[in-house]
């Protein structure tokens, strides 16, 4: 009974899926029980390395093309060492072919009539599998895992009566033919559903252009091993008919099949028939006056090829396949035999059709590793006819080349914004958190802030890119976002709204940040639409990476998370802000002259009173005692009544020139005016007003 799985056609990350129980009734399943999710991660893991092995394999199956050799004077003879080794690795290989079946059996497979919408279910019968299965890919899959080359060369040829190296070399290589067109077809299939699971066979350029190439030599190495037995078959054919003419009463010694085999290079008889014997030279390529036609198989022999060993002769043909199939079949010269000129019309179809396929996946390949690239210089042309089109100046012209430049750079033309808004919002958190996070906790200010906020920000946060001697604000502009600097330098200077002979600048460096006026402006419940104006001149010292967060995403953040309100928060922003700390410094600098100021004052009116109390007494007392001596004792009791009045007169105007003097000092407190134009900040972060030093003067 066939059972449809609850579960939509996905790929979870899991090894296998259980399909739907109950918890509580579900049990333990054996795991050669259990039935594999075509879309989970272990079948698509599988399916690439079987794709791998199935490389492998077609790689092997041509090496039983050089196990006929040349061992001797007209003979051949089997490679026994080369059989045993790729016997081995075909073993092996067959071995996976084996579990790739059984795993075909225990793999669900997606209903038919439930792919109308989604991606169907599954079918997770184990019997309904089966029966699928061996209604659809058993057959070409049997075929392709059957041993045949093995048990052909190890038991059949063995097995028959008198054989010859002739006879085990046309068997193999109908055997291997035979088998390699149904592995040379499983690719097809394999290779369809890796697309569907992963979405791609490679997943970089590179690989994808090697995986192309790595084909292509595949196929040069299948056309070279064919050639190789191809040629031996034809020089065995060039002994046959030389040995055909010997066998005849007038020669003697007469010459048998069995000579051409190297099995037979210890009987006397051959050695007797080897002294008078024409195959020899009459087999032999270099011999112009031959009759006999080796076609495109005489490099074979003229080269000695055949009689070379394994890796001279391996990479020989190898060679030989690489340039017939790149060139079309140009450089081959063939005889009119009809069995190698169809072998050159299959070099130069297949030749045409796969160099072709190569040029244009390596060239779709590499153009995608090149092509932002090309964009990024065709972009730069334009900008280039633009300038010249407007007739910019030359320094203009130049720094937009520089911001081009490191443009390009520092994001080598990828457009992130682009790729994260095609990303599930939740994905989208996550990067952003994992990119900006660590650099707005560089920001000291940010560092207070608990993750759920810091998360809002991170998100909301942009790439921004500035190049050397660029103003990223000027003092009265109207601030737009905060920036918070991860590379390179600013300048942040101020003249306190043009001020005369006054000046401010400070260094911004990687964790500070600037536009703070805007973080104010936020977290006003009802601040106005107009932004803020600067209070400051920003300008990049050096090429300067920061992230920007724009004025419509802090008030967003502002009005959501109420946590921006606190007065631990307000006070970090007041204590790493420049610009309070240049408020702060101005009035410490101002409280410092008036102190300054007061203390002098103190000091003039203690050596004053001193002056008044001490030594116009003493002249006082003196002018009296002269008076006295000359006007006699008579009025020295109206004399001494005038003194003391003229001592109460001088204290009476020193006290109204110190308090005149205080007057005048007294610096008036500025009062806010309510019905102002500007913006009504909370007392607890409203900017104090900057300090006159014109008034202490």
């Amino acid at each position: 009974m066939m059972m449809h799985g609850s579960h939509p056609f996905s790929a979870p990350s899991s090894r296998f899926r259980h399909f739907s129980k109950p918890l509580s009734l579900r049990k333990k399943i054996p795991w050669w029980y259990q039935i594999l999710d075509p879309g989970s991660e272990f079948v698509a893991r599988w399916n690439h390395i079987f794709l791998f092995t199935s490389l492998v394999a077609l790689f092997i199956d041509p090496l039983y093309f050089y196990l006929p050799v040349i061992g001797g004077s007209a003979c051949m003879e089997i490679d026994v060492g080369l059989g045993i080794l790729v016997t081995f690795f075909r073993t092996v290989a067959d071995f996976f072919y084996v579990l790739h079946m059984i795993m075909k059996f225990r793999t669900a497979y997606v209903a038919p009539s439930s792919r109308v919408f989604g991606r169907g279910e599954l079918v997770t019968d184990p019997w309904a599998i089966a029966v699928h299965y061996l209604r659809t890919d058993f057959l070409i899959d049997l075929l392709a895992t059957l041993p045949l080359p093995q048990i052909v060369i190890w038991f059949v040829i063995p097995a028959v009566k008198n054989p010859t190296v002739a006879h085990a070399n046309h068997t193999l290589s109908l055997i291997v033919l035979i088998q390699y067109i149904p592995r040379f077809f499983l690719l097809f299939p394999l290779n369809r559903r890796i697309v569907k699971t992963t979405g791609v066979i490679a997943k970089t350029a590179w690989a994808g252009a090697a995986y192309n190439l790595l084909l292509y030599i595949l196929a040069s190495h299948v056309v070279g091993a064919s050639w190789y037995v191809l040629s031996i078959q034809r020089q065995y054919q060039c002994w046959k008919e030389e040995c055909q003419k010997e066998t005849n009463g007038t020669h003697s010694p007469s010459c048998k099949p069995s000579f051409l085999d190297c099995s037979s290079l210890s009987n006397p008889e051959r050695r007797y028939w080897m002294q008078d014997t024409q195959v020899l030279t009459g087999c032999d390529p270099l011999n112009e006056g031959i009759k006999f036609e080796f076609g495109m198989f005489t490099d074979a022999f003229t080269s000695e090829v055949a009689s070379s060993h394994f890796i001279e002769k391996y990479f020989y043909c190898l060679w030989w396949g690489l340039k017939s199939l790149s060139s079309y079949g140009q450089n081959i010269g063939a005889s009119t035999l009809n069995g190698e000129t169809v072998f050159g019309i299959l070099i130069c179809t297949g030749g045409l059709v796969l160099f072709s396929h190569l040029i244009g996946q390596m060239q779709s390949y590499l153009q995608s590793t090149s092509a932002r690239l090309e964009e990024w210089r065709v972009r730069r042309r334009d900008t280039e006819e633009w300038m010249r089109h407007r007739q910019l100046p030359p320094e203009l012209q130049e720094r937009v080349r520089r911001f081009v430049q490191y443009k390009w750079i520092a994001t080598r033309g990828v457009d992130e914004e682009s790729i994260l808004q095609d990303l599930p919002l939740d994905l989208r958190r996550q990067i952003q958190r994992h990119l900006c996070l660590a650099l707005v906790r560089r920001v000291p200010f940010f560092a207070q802030m608990d993750d759920q906020l810091l998360d809002a920000i991170c998100e909301r946060l942009v790439s921004s890119l500035n190049t050397k001697e660029t103003y990223v604000v000027r003092e009265g502009d109207p601030v737009n976002e905060m920036l918070f600097i991860i590379r390179g330098q600013l300048e942040s200077s101020t003249t306190d709204g043009g001020r005369l002979g006054f000046f401010n600048s400070i260094t911004l460096r990687p964790g500070d940040f600037c536009g703070e006026e805007l973080l104010t402006w936020a977290l006003v419940p009802n601040s106005s639409l107009n932004l803020p104006c600067s209070t400051r001149t920003v300008k990049s010292l050096t090429e300067v990476e920061a992230f920007a967060l724009q004025a419509e995403d802090l008030k967003f953040v502002a009005s959501q998370f109420k946590r921006l309100h606190s007065k631990k928060l307000q006070q970090a922003f007041r204590y790493y802000s420049h610009q309070w700390r240049t408020w702060g410094t101005c009035y410490m600098q101002v409280a410092w002259r008036r102190y300054k100021k007061r203390k002098m004052a103190m000091e003039l009116a203690r050596q004053e009173d001193y002056y008044y109390s001490y030594v116009l007494d003493q002249d006082n007392n003196e002018t009296l005692a002269d008076y006295e001596d000359t006007n006699g004792g008579k009025s020295s009791a109206m004399d001494a009544h005038n003194v003391q009045h003229l001592g109460a007169t001088v204290l009476a105007s020193k006290f109204a020139a110190n308090t005149r003097r205080g007057v005048n000092q007294k610096v008036a407190i500025p009062v806010l005016d309510p019905d102002a134009n500007s913006l009504k900040m909370p007392k607890k972060l409203f900017k104090p007003e900057d300090p006159d030093f014109s008034a202490d003067y």
